[in-house]
């Protein structure tokens, strides 16, 4: 099933039959992805007494399952600038349009001075082209199938450093997609610099007239290596959680 989108002028051209899914599944196991210090995600039948609510255990005609996960820690995540504001805004009523032309991005991380791996402004303007466009979308390399299930705490994981941030922030960027757990160093002493930088936040606790409240930023996604790098339409799916992050399933479409 082909659909046409008509954006900037411009008539693009995409497969809804073609589908490129970005996100990492949350399961109950230690394949699981895990950041911030949590354990593995929680999936479990309900008990009542003497009755479980699990088909196979025989006492239930349905499956019946709790879930204890922290979309922040436990997979691909979609979030907004109530992330680190002192006031409380939902994610949920930011991202209110699915649909946005996309560039897709691969950069791998320069060593740092202090030992950090850094997405740096000099490589993003290098692979940077100015079309327009609403969303980016980062692979940083190198790309293993184990960011689907890597345990990220204690880590130091690559970052985006905020000079870069501000200029996604600049070039008309709304949405900002990544596949490492956080867009700032993990232990950064709460300066959150590149989710500030973004989402132009200047100070948490009085939010400024300019803050960004439409942006979001979507992190602990995977692409596939056989993903090109170029131009997509992406959807941001979200479950319609009244919190700061929901977990989501971005899909890339490409461009035909």
């Amino acid at each position: 099933m082909k659909a046409t989108i008509t954006y900037s002028g411009t008539d693009y051209h995409i497969d809804l039959m073609k589908p490129i899914d970005i996100s990492i599944p949350l399961v109950n196991t230690e394949d699981n992805p895990i950041a911030w210090y949590l354990d593995k995600p929680e999936i479990s039948p309900v008990v009542m007494h003497d009755w479980i609510g699990k088909v196979s255990e025989g006492q239930s005609s349905t499956n019946f399952n709790n879930i204890a996960f922290n979309p922040h820690a436990h997979g691909t995540h979609t979030e907004c600038l109530g992330h680190i504001t002192y006031d409380f805004y939902s994610v949920n009523d930011s991202l209110k349009t699915y649909f946005f032309f996309a560039q897709l991005i691969t950069i791998a991380p320069e060593l740092q001075d202090n030992g950090d791996y850094v997405i740096t402004l000099d490589q993003v303007k290098h692979v940077w082209v100015e079309n327009n466009q609403k969303a980016v979308v980062i692979r940083t390399l190198p790309n293993e199938l184990a960011k689907t299930h890597q345990k990220y705490s204690h880590t130091n994981p690559p970052y985006l450093c905020d000079k870069a941030a501000s200029f996604f922030k600049e070039q008309g960027v709304d949405h900002l997609l990544i596949d490492l757990p956080s867009v700032d160093r993990e232990q950064d002493e709460g300066k959150l610099l590149a989710h500030k930088a973004f989402w132009n936040v200047k100070d948490t606790r009085q939010l400024n007239s300019d803050a960004r409240l439409d942006a979001t930023i979507t992190e602990m996604v995977y692409i596939p290596n056989e993903v090109e790098d170029g131009w997509y339409f992406v959807n941001i799916q979200l479950a319609s959680f009244v919190n700061d992050a929901s977990p989501s399933k971005p899909v890339l479409y490409q461009i035909l």
